[in-house]
Parts: C-alpha cells; structure tokens; sequence
C-alpha cells in the first residue's frame, strides 16, 4: 500500500474517534435535555424511511405508482403484515415471497 492512502486512512480514523469519543465525553458530563432524548428515538425511523422509499417508489428512476411496480406491491404487503403482525420474520418472508412471486409471475 502506498504510504499516502495509509496516512488518509489514519488520518480519518482519528479524526472521526476524537468526534465521536469527544461527543460521547462531552455529554456524559452535561447529559442530554429530555426533549432531545425524545427527538432522538425517532432518527432510526427517519433513516429507515428515507432509505427504502426511494426503492419503492422509484426502481427504474422515476416515479412509478402503478401495479408493475413489483418493489411498491412488496413493500405496501410488507408494511401491512409488519403494522399488524409485528413479526420480523414473518415480515421479511412474505415481502421475499410477494417479491419473488411477482417477478416469476410477471404480472
């Protein structure tokens, strides 16, 4: 490995310790105000959303709400039985197969 790409990756792996570690130091000491507290259990959900949504709604690069949206009938199966069931498994499973099963279908 060239001496250059070490040094970069050293550098970062320092810099983003003494931020995460200097943050976590920080508020050790000072403690979080609850209404941040509340605010931050709803990061994973937003992370989540943003992440999958596209995928849903855009597979081919633009907005597609139609029943040839294999991912979008997936999905919307998929939410439907992890609101309801709130089973992990089972949630993935069907999504897998209602996915699997439209794509062999071809409808």
């Amino acid at each position: 490995m060239r001496l250059e790409i070490f040094l970069i990756v050293l550098g970062m792996s320092v810099a983003t310790f003494l931020t995460r570690f200097g943050s976590v130091a920080l508020l050790s000491k000072i403690g979080l105000p609850s209404w941040f507290e509340r605010w931050l259990k709803h990061v994973p959900t937003a992370i989540l959303t943003a992440l999958i949504i596209p995928s849903l709604l855009l597979p081919q690069g633009y907005v597609d709400i139609s029943f040839n949206n294999h991912y979008l009938l997936a999905g919307v199966l998929a939410a439907v039985v992890a609101y309801t069931c709130r089973n992990a498994m089972l949630t993935m499973g069907l999504g897998l197969t209602a996915m699997l099963s439209l794509r062999w279908l071809g409808i």
